[in-house]
């Protein structure tokens, strides 16, 4: 599988941040948000062909109980089975995270989804295949349904604007089934300026809706560095 990058660090999102943990960034995606902050692993995917267990003899190196797998898409690799199946037996609590358009049958301890609003298509006329891919690939409620079946979950909705929440409604009105204790809204944004300007506006909207209101930590914390 091809990996961008493995390091240690804090989680910086969802119901886990703060945690100490290892992360494996697989490179590659089937998607190409404007937003995307991470274009090494997406719109430039970079990294190395590494084995299962070459990545997880780099993984259990940390001596660290948490792991987060994420992207790029991780969903893109069939690796990603036998590998949380061997950093299950290590003893590793495993998060991954996806788009949630692809499905892989693995075991995990936290389904980290992050379904894509019609607001983060990529923008420009050179783009147009990507709009039209985009579009057509970034909903996938089957697949929705059936990660949340085999999972412990949580759901991030990327927030650009606030027209973005009656989309959110719809979304959540599809999918009922949708526990909405697991939905967390987290502005979009790669500059801590910016991300403290929507939390003014958004943060309100998630008390009165009865969402959590997840902010970028890892921005906070860091940056926007690679490695964090």
């Amino acid at each position: 599988m091809r990996i961008a990058e493995i390091f240690r660090s804090l989680q910086g999102e969802g119901f886990l941040t703060g945690t100490d943990s290892v992360f494996v960034r697989t490179s590659g995606c089937n998607l190409r948000c404007w937003f995307c902050d991470t274009p090494y692993a997406s719109w430039k995917p970079i990294g190395d062909d590494m084995s299962v267990h070459d990545v997880a003899r780099r993984v259990v190196s940390f001596a660290l109980e948490h792991v987060v797998i994420t992207g790029g898409e991780p969903m893109l690799h069939s690796e990603l089975i036998p590998l949380c199946d061997v950093l299950s037996q290590h003893g590793c609590h495993v998060t991954v995270e996806t788009a949630g358009t692809l499905y892989l049958p693995l075991r995990c301890d936290l389904m980290s989804i992050s379904p894509k609003l019609s607001s983060s298509a990529p923008r420009g006329d050179e783009h147009r295949r990507w709009q039209h891919r985009h579009a057509r690939t970034r909903y996938a409620p089957e697949v929705m349904q059936q990660l949340m079946r085999d999972h412990a979950y949580q759901i991030k909705f990327v927030v650009d604007q606030p027209e973005d929440l009656s989309e959110i409604d719809q979304y959540l009105e599809e999918l009922p089934e949708i526990d909405h204790e697991s939905v967390m809204l987290m502005p979009q944004g790669t500059d801590l300026a910016e991300l403290r300007e929507a939390q003014t506006w958004l943060e309100p909207l998630c008390r009165s809706r009865g969402f959590h209101f997840c902010p970028r930590r890892q921005v906070e914390w860091f940056g926007l560095v690679r490695g964090t």
